[in-house]
């Protein structure tokens, strides 16, 4: 019997975390989808910009990479994941804010500006890739909220470790730690199913989709 009950409390754990923190869940919601679209907006007006940002990844071998695993849809899916779990969930959101308070966060915002100025179409298949492509960067940007919640959440219990009970900041951080592992499990679940999503789109959407509207 403790065990069944255990595990109900567990999966809804992050959930609560969430409900504890509605308000700045949705700030973060607001400033991540506010940023992105500026960016967006930044990329229309400035479409060389974008033409550099395709040009980088051109010259860092992302292109090429993308080219030679495209036709195989769960291949793509699985590299897609790893970039975003490593490079952007682990590496961006996370480490530094385990050495910095919030200083995920602020990469986290340079990211979400960047990478909305890269998402600004600069033809008209552009423009029709972005129909399932737009439901990708939603799953895709819930995921990294819910990351910077916890990394917010652990600079805040970090420096103020009494905003959640704690004794001293040694123990804020460790309750920030357990915040992010909680938060992770949903953001985990949102990658994976957002890079098969995007995977999937690409490969078998984009196409079609191309030929019945232009």
């Amino acid at each position: 019997m403790p065990n069944n009950v255990r595990r109900p409390r567990a999966i809804g754990q992050p959930f609560r975390i969430i409900g504890a923190n509605r308000r700045l869940y949705l700030l973060l919601n607001l400033a991540t989808y506010g940023i992105g679209l500026i960016g967006f907006a930044v990329g229309l007006i400035f479409p060389e910009l974008v033409q550099a940002r395709a040009a980088s990844m051109e010259e860092d071998g992302t292109a090429d990479l993308v080219l030679s695993i495209f036709s195989q849809p769960w291949l793509f899916a699985l590299v897609i994941l790893g970039v975003n779990v490593f490079q952007l969930s682990a590496l961006t959101i996370v480490l530094p804010s385990l050495i910095v308070p919030f200083a995920g966060v602020a990469a986290f915002g340079v990211w979400v500006a960047v990478t909305g100025v890269s998402l600004a179409p600069t033809s008209e298949t552009g423009w029709v890739a972005l129909i399932p492509h737009s439901l990708t960067v939603i799953i895709e940007f819930q995921a990294y909220i819910l990351l910077a919640l916890g990394a917010f959440l652990l600079g805040k219990y970090w420096l103020f470790p009494r905003t959640v009970g704690a004794k001293n900041r040694r123990q804020g951080y460790v309750r920030g730690l357990q915040t992010i592992g909680w938060l992770a499990l949903p953001a985990f679940a949102l990658l994976i199913i957002g890079a098969i999503w995007e995977a999937f789109s690409l490969v078998y959407m984009v196409g079609p989709l191309s030929q019945l509207l232009l």
